[in-house]
């Protein structure tokens, strides 16, 4: 938000002088405009001068009463603390994702479309953290590693689909995968971070990977990183998509889905964070509104000005129509002379 201002208003008050000199000089046949050059501008200028450069001569000089008047435009601008968590997202893209139990409207969707844009709302609410992104399947990769830069987070985000990664639900690898982003994060706190957690996003039970998740939890809580974890989906007899080789849905089948929720408790339990169960689009989102306020700092903003100094260009275009008011002047004295 920016704003005009004056430090020195009652400068302007000079300004009601110039129309009444105006007046005095064309009462009168020798200048009633006293600069503060005198001689050689004052006989130049407004002794018998031209019309245009008395012009010049008084836009120079109101031009000068208002840089006297010191005119800024402040800046304003808000000033928060910059201590914030480091998270990691780790989220199942296994093919179970693709079980379409959720609803936009009245048009039924898959899992990952339902939270890609959880997801994404999440990651833009959370303007002082440094976030990450883990994906997994039979195996787990970092996709994005912590990072301030969410608008290319969001991004990574929305490009993940199913069938990136083979097949399976490697629960405790991706945990393992989470905590190690958040250790390297960890060496590059100093101090501005406020701790670290991560958000499991899963759909199945552990069915791959070499690390259990109960292991890959107590680790975690040795590390004092907190797991949130949520459940995604209805248990039982679910619809899912039935694709030809190359990707092209022909039909829909009907599958059992059950998701291992004891697990995913204990795994919040270890590490001290929460367990959600988010069986429709408003659970989901319920489930990252809840762990936004569980784990969000909040800041006292303070409002700054950055002060932009605008009596220099005043001076300069003061200047400018003076010498053009000298030029005209003299002009208009040597044609008078022939």
């Amino acid at each position: 938000m920016d704003a005009f201002n004056l430090v020195d208003p009652w400068w302007l008050l000079a300004l009601l002088a110039l129309p009444l000199i105006a007046a005095l000089r064309n009462r009168r046949a020798s200048a009633a405009l006293v600069m503060p050059f005198a001689g050689e501008w004052r006989r130049s200028l407004f002794a018998g001068g031209s019309r245009m450069a008395s012009f010049f001569a008084f836009i120079g000089a109101a031009l000068i009463i208002l840089s006297l008047a010191r005119p800024q435009v402040l800046d304003f601008e808000r000033q928060t603390k910059s201590k914030g968590y480091d998270i990691m997202l780790v989220l199942d893209l296994s093919s179970s994702m693709l079980y379409e139990d959720y609803k936009d409207g009245m048009k039924r969707i898959n899992r990952l479309q339902a939270v890609k844009p959880v997801l994404s709302a999440f990651i833009n609410k959370r303007e002082n953290d440094r976030i990450g992104l883990v994906a997994f399947a039979g195996r787990a990769y970092t996709v994005a590693p912590l990072t301030f830069d969410h608008n290319w987070l969001s991004k990574q985000t929305s490009r993940l689909s199913i069938g990136l990664i083979e097949d399976g639900t490697a629960i405790g690898d991706a945990i393992g995968v989470a905590i190690s982003r958040l250790q390297e994060g960890a060496k590059e706190r100093s101090g501005e971070r406020e701790g670290a957690f991560a958000i499991l996003l899963t759909d199945g039970a552990n069915t791959a990977g070499s690390i259990e998740p109960i292991a890959a939890a107590e680790l975690a809580s040795e590390n004092q990183i907190r797991v949130y974890t949520i459940g995604a989906g209805r248990d039982g007899i679910v619809s899912m998509p039935r694709l030809n080789a190359t990707g092209e849905r022909i039909g829909t089948v009907r599958v059992p889905s059950q998701t291992d929720e004891p697990t995913l408790k204990e795994i919040a339990r270890i590490t001290g964070g929460e367990f959600h169960r988010a069986d429709n689009s408003n659970t989901i989102k319920a489930a990252f509104d809840s762990i936004d306020q569980e784990s969000k700092i909040e800041f006292e903003s303070h409002q700054y000005s950055i002060t932009t100094e605008l009596f220099p260009y005043f001076s300069i275009a003061a200047s400018a129509m003076l010498f053009v008011s000298l030029g005209l002047g003299a002009l208009n004295k040597k044609e008078a002379l022939r």
